[in-house]
């Protein structure tokens, strides 16, 4: 039963784009039909009326064909072979004519033929043109909507996810928190008991990549709940109040599945600062309203928690973050040392990789980066091993990936000239042999003259720990690291080049973010 249900739907969209194409091939043939119709009128082989009358009257006018209810006839002079055409505007006044040419004594032979149904298709098409039109803008109003589908509103929502906490590494004290939202999904009883309400929201907020969605999916997974996700963006729509009925019908759905998860992806889109704006942000606003007076709604038996996850949470409208809303606000952050390396075992699982590879030194040399970055490096590092015929994942095929997605695609094909790559040289050396001698900055790892992505060099720096504050000797000392290229180009060369505007950019943006906060002694 639960196979034939889920088909229904993709049915009923099926027919509407076929109604849908009905539709456009009408309209087309139609229009194909009124081309022809008025290519064949204006054909160079046409006889004028005033002509055509004049020919009567002389009397050289051997034979005329009519069709009933056509302005076209179609003449046969004498002596001449080829029938013309000719347009009349009053038919039954040309008839008329002719009657008299034949009764005085004129041999004109007179045919009427009856209707053809083809000729009334043009005509049929161009008075029922808007009618069509019409009907096109229904169906795809009916099916923006989502009425066709009598319930199932959004394709493939409804699913029990088999994500578990297990699945999701380096957010450990994260998930003890989330653990409480299982509990209260799988025995509400347990804390309402004791007076506790059931959260209706939660809030999840961190840099992109760093398993926001993974989470939200393991607690639907834990839970054995059914889990409804959609995205922030399929909310909006150009169309006023379609935004808030679709939120209105996501939650009778929710309510009819209780208990269970509403996950909302990239919540800023709809959840943003409400303005008095006109347009768009008129529609944002009543979506968001309608979102608010939805979760106001709860009632203490209804167990639905809404989930929302977002990268931008200071963009977030204060109505939402109030409790009673989203009662409890989790920051998912880039995951540590040990995060990194669960992270990539749980990645390798499904990976051959060589007994030789050590993943503690991989997690080692990728501080900040976050999981989806982190599984992105495994792939990258298959792919490179499959391309260099490897039996197993080798160290040099991880560090291959790690340097294309931290730096980007190796260049090797692109012609550099002799000056440009002792100035690129100069300058790598300059970034270490400054960092070689200055306390705070890390080791140097590898410096490169070959080109990657849109840097002519790099120089790479080990990364064994995870640095949480930035001290002012360390801000002072990477700064001068950074302008180490620079300085090596004008002492060697006596020249400087536009090689270090990144830096520059680096080291300008560094000073705007921990500026205000370290600087003034």
């Amino acid at each position: 039963m639960r196979r034939n249900e889920e088909k229904k739907p993709k049915n009923k969209k099926q027919w509407i784009y076929l109604i849908s194409l009905l539709l456009l091939l009408i309209l087309l043939v139609g229009v194909a039909i009124v081309y022809i119709h008025n290519k064949d009128e204006k054909d160079e082989n046409t006889l004028a009326y005033t002509d055509l009358i004049k020919e009567l009257a002389q009397g050289k006018i051997e034979k005329i064909e009519m069709t009933v209810g056509s302005t076209t006839v179609k003449v046969k002079q004498k002596e001449v072979e080829e029938e013309k055409k000719s347009i009349v505007p009053n038919t039954e006044s040309f008839i008329g004519l002719v009657q008299e040419k034949v009764a005085e004594g004129n041999q004109i032979e007179l045919v009427q033929k009856p209707k053809s149904p083809l000729t009334q298709i043009p005509g049929f098409m161009i008075s029922f043109l808007p009618t069509f039109i019409m009907l096109a803008l229904f169906i795809m109003i009916f099916k923006m909507q989502g009425l066709g589908e009598k319930g199932k509103v959004y394709d493939d929502t409804e699913r029990k996810t088999k994500v578990k906490f297990d699945d999701v590494a380096g957010l450990d004290e994260e998930k003890e928190e989330l653990v409480e939202i299982v509990e209260f999904l799988k025995r509400p009883e347990k804390f309402t008991r004791m007076g506790a309400k059931i959260p209706k929201g939660v809030l999840l907020y961190g840099k992109p990549g760093t398993g926001k969605t993974l989470i939200a999916k393991a607690i639907a997974g834990e839970a054995e709940v059914p889990f409804i996700s959609m995205s922030g963006s399929e909310f909006i729509e150009m169309f006023a109040g379609l935004g808030a009925s679709r939120v209105r019908k996501l939650f009778e759905k929710a309510r009819k599945l209780a208990p269970c998860i509403v996950f909302i992806d990239e919540i800023d889109a709809i959840g943003s600062r409400r303005s008095s704006n006109s347009g768009a942000e008129t529609e944002n606003n009543q979506t968001l309203n309608q979102l608010l007076v939805e979760m106001d709604g709860f009632s203490s038996e209804e167990t639905i928690i809404v989930l929302a996850a977002t990268n931008r949470p200071e963009m977030l409208d204060k109505a939402l973050l109030r409790p009673g809303r989203f009662d409890r606000q989790i920051t998912i952050p880039t995951p540590d040392l040990k995060g990194r390396l669960e992270i990539l075992k749980i990645h390798a699982e499904d990976k051959r990789i060589a007994e030789e590879v050590n993943l503690e030194s991989i997690a080692e040399d990728t501080a900040g980066l976050t999981g989806a970055e982190l599984a992105n490096i495994l792939n990258e590092a298959a792919i490179i091993a499959t391309k260099n015929h490897h039996e197993d994942i080798e160290n040099e095929d991880i560090e291959e990936a790690v340097k294309k997605v931290t730096v980007g695609l190796e260049k090797r094909t692109r012609v550099y000239s002799e000056k440009d790559k002792k100035l690129t040289a100069y300058h790598e050396a300059g970034h270490a042999v400054v960092s070689r001698y200055l306390p705070t900055q890390t080791d140097v790892k590898e410096v490169s003259i070959i080109p990657r992505g849109v840097a002519g060099g790099y120089t790479m720096y080990k990364s064994d720990e995870d640095k949480y504050y930035i001290s002012k000797t360390e801000m002072q000392e990477k700064l001068i690291a950074l302008l180490g290229g620079r300085a090596a180009e004008k002492l060697v060369l006596d020249d400087i080049s536009t090689g270090a505007s990144n830096d520059i950019e680096v080291a300008t943006r560094n000073c705007k973010r921990h500026g205000n906060q370290i600087w003034h002694e």
